[in-house]
């Protein structure tokens, strides 16, 4: 295959990540560089192979500065009511390794890496730690050829978005920021009730948009399908568990409210003399 025709192919591959990034490379080889891991410019340097880029790791210490800024300036936009605390908080949380690692698989990332031969069939384009790497070297790189507005857009539409409100939610309440499915299993658990099992139930959108929809549902029993507590939507299937499970515990603990009003007296009754409790 000549050069040209390899240029045109790795162009029309790199197509369908552009789109999932809603961002079109002025510069494809910047996007290139982006994708490659260390071990294929390892291999590429030593077999001699000529004008080789190199690997992603500058681009992806530029990319988790690039990332943290637009983080930083979307949360303090959107609440001007938290204090530093609250906002580092929050932005940790939502450029943390792990959820990184979930924008990637959401936008089908790994499928794009430049890995060596050896490190390709290791099954190192699915670990976690590479895919966020990868994401913030993929961001970098967004920022180079386009600047500041497609990295905000990317970040709306994929790190805080929704996700941002269900962690102002939980700093409200108190919980542990990003764990409402660890706060769900403690719930159930201290109410001896059984114990949380999602499933997707339904996955909706193209590749680059997708929307998943999951079930949470109570297993008490081996052989019983359970009780079905909430759904939950997301961009991701971690943030349509959290969704679920959110939802599953403003139900369960509204209930649990309602169970306690209901076994008080009646203050507003019009007897006296005689307390009155419903069960």
């Amino acid at each position: 295959m000549s050069k040209n025709r390899i240029e045109e192919h790795v162009d029309a591959v790199l197509s369908g990540l552009e789109a999932a990034l809603e961002h079109d490379f002025a510069r494809p080889a910047i996007l290139q560089r982006a994708l490659t891991h260390r071990s294929l410019a390892n291999e590429r340097a030593e077999s001699g192979e000529p004008d080789s880029a190199g690997d992603n790791e500058r681009l992806e210490f530029l990319g988790d500065a690039v990332l943290g800024l637009v983080v930083a300036e979307a949360l303090f936009k959107l609440h001007p009511e938290w204090q530093e605390g609250e906002l580092t908080r929050i932005r940790s949380q939502l450029v943390s390794r792990q959820n990184m690692a979930e924008v990637a698989i959401a936008i089908g990332l790994g499928n794009y890496l430049l890995l060596s031969r050896g490190e390709d069939k290791s099954g190192l384009r699915r670990k976690s730690t590479v895919l966020s790497n990868s994401m913030e070297a993929v961001l970098g790189a967004v920022f180079l050829d386009g600047g500041l507005e497609p990295v905000r857009a990317f970040v709306r539409r994929w790190v805080t978005g929704e996700a941002v409100e269900h962690l102002a939610e939980e700093l409200r309440s108190g919980a542990a920021l990003g764990n409402y499915k660890s706060a769900l299993q403690e719930y159930l658990q201290a109410a001896h009730a059984g114990t949380p099992v999602y499933r997707v139930k339904n996955e909706s959108g193209p590749d680059h948009r997708k929307r998943f929809l999951v079930e949470v549902r109570l297993k008490s029993d081996e052989n019983a399908p359970g009780k079905t507590l909430a759904r939950g939507m997301g961009s991701t299937k971690k943030h349509a568990e959290q969704d679920a499970a959110r939802r599953a515990l403003a139900r369960l603990e509204a209930t649990e409210s309602k169970a306690a009003d209901a076994a008080l007296p009646d203050a507003q009754s019009p007897d006296s003399g005689q307390e009155e409790f419903t069960v």
